[in-house]
């Protein structure tokens, strides 16, 4: 019997071949389909809305597939699922409920999930899941804050067996958990006690450090509080003049009745002769300070909610450093001062010193094009009365009234507009 080789039988076979190979084609396209989620952790601040990416490669339709987001840490840990039907809701996690939708184009095979109004518990991992594929991926969620406060630096307290002063530094609304440093006019770490953390009903941190300083070469202290995982800072400076420290570290102790009141009636004595001085300096001190050290040149009558300086002060060195100078703010309120502790020449032409006190509007100073700070030296806005010439380069503030417990907001904004120096409390 011979092999039956015609035409009736080839065309089963090609039918056949057909198919093994789209089964094969269809097998082989499974098998390589991953879905991408995001490499990194996505940040979101609170309140805001955000897209935990998912797509899948090759891109296929899955308009017909069953699709979810979980996350693996919640039980229920459903946070949205395709088709979402009455039994999805269920087992949806109540704190996802209107919150969460599919932002993607899902014929395209992108299944992307958008979640609105992002609060702290959100934070964690995320799974993107598709069962018919047996594919899925992870994205990883991290919160923060955007509302976090500018620390607040206040007097604690006294150590008057070191003549040391005892700082306080408080901020809130803060998320993640942040630290607290405290660092000195070099930015050296100073050793602080440990920081007091208190979680809010809403989720969010408030945080206090108290440190121990004495008399330094340049006084000034920064309480810096910062997230190292996000590298989110917030910071506040804090000059301590060389008086405050010998004023509340001296101490008396009695010894006799009588040599009590004999100290008495000197420091009576003392204080009318004082009284009588500055009476005299106080109405003629201003004039004969205007008249023989500062020249007409020299002032910038800062009345105006915006001015700039009469004159400018000029170098002819070549290059000015890039770092900042120091803000130096008088605890009493009476100058503000700029000090260059660099080795080279600041060009601050084009920077602005704006000044608010107490949530009213700033006052900004700008410095006019040509302006170079000395390396060493020293720029003073001063308060009227205050002193004659003072430093450098003597400027009078005659808006320039502070009293204690005034918010004092300093910045120094350079003419890229970044800013180098934040708050003060004027405190006594």
């Amino acid at each position: 019997m011979l092999p039956m080789t015609g035409p009736g039988l080839q065309s089963p076979l090609r039918t056949i071949s057909v198919l093994l190979v789209h089964f094969l084609l269809a097998h082989l396209c499974r098998g390589q389909s991953q879905l991408i989620g995001s490499p990194q952790p996505i940040v979101a601040t609170i309140g805001a809305d955000i897209i935990l990416p998912c797509h899948l490669e090759p891109a296929v339709d899955v308009t017909a597939k069953t699709f979810e987001w979980t996350r693996p840490d919640l039980n229920p840990g459903f946070v949205y699922l395709w088709p979402a039907g009455q039994d999805f809701v269920n087992v949806k996690n109540p704190a996802y409920k209107g919150r969460t939708l599919i932002a993607g184009e899902v014929k395209h095979g992108n299944i992307s999930l958008k979640l609105s109004k992002v609060k702290p518990s959100d934070e964690g991992r995320y799974r993107c899941y598709i069962p018919d594929l047996t594919v899925d991926s992870f994205t990883e969620l991290v919160v923060v804050s955007d509302t976090a406060s500018l620390p607040d630096i206040s007097l604690s307290g006294i150590d008057r067996n070191r003549g040391a002063l005892i700082l306080n530094c408080d901020s809130n609304s803060w998320y993640p958990e942040p630290e607290v440093v405290w660092l000195d006019g070099e930015g050296n770490l100073l050793s602080a006690g440990p920081t007091e953390t208190v979680r809010g009903p809403d989720d969010l941190y408030t945080v206090s450090s108290r440190v121990t300083v004495e008399k330094r070469h340049s006084n000034n202290f920064t309480c810096r509080v910062q997230q190292k995982g996000i590298n989110q800072t917030r910071e506040t400076h804090i000059y301590v003049i060389d008086d405050f420290f010998e004023i509340h570290s001296s101490s008396a102790v009695p010894i006799i009745v009588g040599l009590v009141v004999c100290l008495a009636v000197c420091i009576v004595c003392n204080l009318l002769l004082v009284f009588f001085v500055l009476k005299i300096k106080k109405s003629h001190g201003e004039k004969n300070c205007s008249k023989e050290n500062i020249t007409a040149e020299r002032e910038t009558l800062m009345t105006d909610r915006t001015v700039k300086s009469k004159r400018s002060y000029t170098s002819s060195a070549s290059q000015s450093s890039t770092t900042a100078p120091v803000v130096e703010v008088d605890l009493r309120g009476k100058y503000i001062r700029l000090r260059n502790w660099s080795n080279e020449e600041q060009q601050l032409g084009g920077w602005r010193l704006e000044v608010q006190l107490n949530e009213t509007e700033s006052i900004t100073h700008t410095f006019e094009n040509s302006f170079i700070l000395q390396a060493g030296n020293t720029v003073t806005l001063r308060a009227p009365g205050y002193g004659c010439r003072y430093d450098d380069i003597d400027l009078v503030w005659k808006d320039l009234k502070l009293s204690p417990g005034d918010i004092l907001q300093v910045a120094l904004i350079s003419s890229t507009g970044d800013i180098h120096h934040n708050s003060y409390q004027i405190i006594y």
